[in-house]
């Protein structure tokens, strides 16, 4: 019975999240995505902490997926994160026509 409620819960989380994600504009991804890096960083601590702990060989085991697959999910969220931002920088000619047009206006 244990096994059922783990896996209603872990149903109903993801299509809570699935729902909550898809109604986010673009605009707020990048700020979203900065918290939840911090949150990845807080579980990967978590599972470096687990694995200090770990006992037996296969508590070790896991906790050494644990700690490659968060530190993975860091990485990447950094990744899309810096991404994200290079899509709202101004490329150079962008900002010269941006400087033309000051120009032009203020004449």
């Amino acid at each position: 019975m244990e096994g059922f409620l783990t896996l209603y819960v872990i149903m109903l989380a993801a299509v809570a999240g699935f729902e909550l994600i898809s109604k986010v504009p673009a605009v707020l991804h990048t700020p979203l995505m900065s918290g939840s890096n911090f949150i990845h960083g807080i579980v990967l601590v978590g599972a470096m902490v687990a694995l200090g702990q770990a006992e037996t060989t296969m508590e070790q085991v896991i906790g050494f997926v644990a700690v490659f697959l968060g530190a993975g999910n860091v990485v990447g969220g950094y990744v899309v994160t810096e991404r994200m931002l290079q899509m709202f920088k101004r490329s150079d000619q962008q900002e010269q026509r941006a400087e033309r047009a000051a120009e032009e206006t203020s004449s």
